[in-house]
């Protein structure tokens, strides 16, 4: 009988999940989403799954009142479903948060699960969202491992000073530091580059993770730096509806001038800024890009100079750059901001050949350029299974490993 890795990527709304074969290991058999999940907007949450050849294999709709719990009953019912003769033997999921105890994936007890929910606080959009079908999957099928992948892992191997606020060593202490995100797509693209540029993968690289959420991360020899991305996942560069860096004079102002409360500038610095906000127009790259409104050019515009701003301050970081990798929505589809980014960064000594840009596959600097550009599409999912498969092959029983960069 075929076993078989779930993946699970919950969000506020949505949980995406693919399914894996294990022999050959990590071959994608089909992948899907619900969406819509407690939708406010009145919406059915509906459902579309594919597989590997990109064949829509199942469509479902439900009531508006689906939740977190009664969608991931349904993902194991269709699950059930397209396995057939198969089974699951195992669920990775993505978790935001790691704190300063996980540095590494880890397999999911009851211990583990109540120190991941008391990170909450650190990542209240994200993190209990991504526990919920964790926690689903524990009360129906309680037979199943699961793992817990996260996203701040891949930074925990950053010097202290990397981490570090300014803030008396109190909130230090209690976890006010800076962790980083995005930590599994930054990881698969390592691994990516060990296989398709090995002689680049080691140097000293700047990887743009650009997408409605997006970030920076300077990796030497395979290991994380220093990143765009800090305490939270709205820092560092400006994004579809984030607005990254901000002076917190800003956000004292708009409470001192506005009478607004901590929630009220949640929903603006994480929902109605970035590109939406300066253009007033769209969070979407390719809305942009077709519009001929001023707005929307100032706002691609103020995208691209955070991204080349930050890409200097990671040389720096780094001591030189030796590379810069595209990857994610934008990073691997839009060639236009891929050009107008190398071009900020040409004192770099980045040249990017125009057919090979428009391209978008694999390198896209000229054989000349002083430093290498690549687009490396990202996989967060496939690095989840083989996190998974890897764990639980080595038997290990939950704890994780504990990271040594803790201030």
């Amino acid at each position: 009988m075929k076993e078989c890795i779930a993946v699970f990527n919950a969000g506020s709304s949505s949980i995406k999940f693919a399914l894996y074969g294990t022999e050959p290991a990590e071959s994608l058999l089909f992948h899907g989403e619900i969406e819509d999940i407690g939708s406010k907007t009145g919406l059915d949450p509906d459902l579309e799954v594919h597989d590997a050849a990109g064949k829509t294999v199942a469509k479902r709709s439900w009531p508006s009142g689906l939740d977190h719990e009664g969608a991931t009953r349904e993902i194991l019912e269709i699950t059930t479903e397209l396995l057939g003769d198969g089974h699951l033997a195992a669920v990775g999921h993505r978790v935001v948060h790691g704190g300063t105890r996980y540095a590494a994936p880890v397999k999911i007890d009851d211990q583990v699960l109540d120190a991941l929910t008391a990170l909450e606080p650190l990542a209240p959009l994200h993190q209990a969202h991504n526990l919920a079908p964790i926690r689903a999957l524990a009360a129906h099928a309680a037979h199943l491992p699961q793992v817990a992948c996260f996203d701040t892992g891949f930074h925990c191997s950053q010097a202290p000073v990397a981490q570090a606020f300014a803030l008396p060593r109190a909130l230090s202490a209690e976890g006010v530091r800076r962790y980083g995100f995005h930590g599994i797509s930054y990881e698969y693209i390592v691994s990516r580059l060990r296989e398709i540029a090995p002689e680049l993968a080691g140097r000293r690289l700047v990887l743009a993770h650009l997408g409605n959420g997006a970030s920076l991360c300077a990796v030497h020899e395979g290991r994380s730096i220093a990143s765009t991305m800090g305490f939270t996942a709205v820092d560092g560069l400006m994004m579809g509806t984030r607005c990254g860096t901000i002076d917190p004079g800003v956000l004292l102002y708009l409470i001192d001038n506005h009478g607004m409360n901590a929630r009220a500038i949640e929903d603006l610095i994480y929902r109605k800024s970035g590109l939406l906000g300066v253009s007033g127009i769209s969070s979407d790259m390719r809305a942009l890009r077709a519009s001929h409104d001023p707005a929307a050019v100032e706002a691609i515009a103020l995208f691209v100079y955070r991204i080349v701003r930050e890409i200097g301050s990671l040389a720096a970081a780094l001591g030189g750059l030796d590379g810069i990798v595209f990857t994610a929505g934008i990073g691997e589809h839009d060639a236009a901001t891929r050009a107008e980014v190398a071009a900020g960064c040409e004192w770099l000594g980045l040249e990017l050949g125009a057919e090979r840009n428009c391209d978008g596959k694999g390198r896209i600097s000229t054989e000349t350029s002083r430093i290498e550009a690549w687009v490396v599409p990202t996989d967060e999912e496939r690095m989840i299974a083989r996190h998974t498969t890897a764990l639980l092959g080595r038997g290990e029983q939950g704890g994780g490993q504990e990271s040594n960069r803790q201030i």
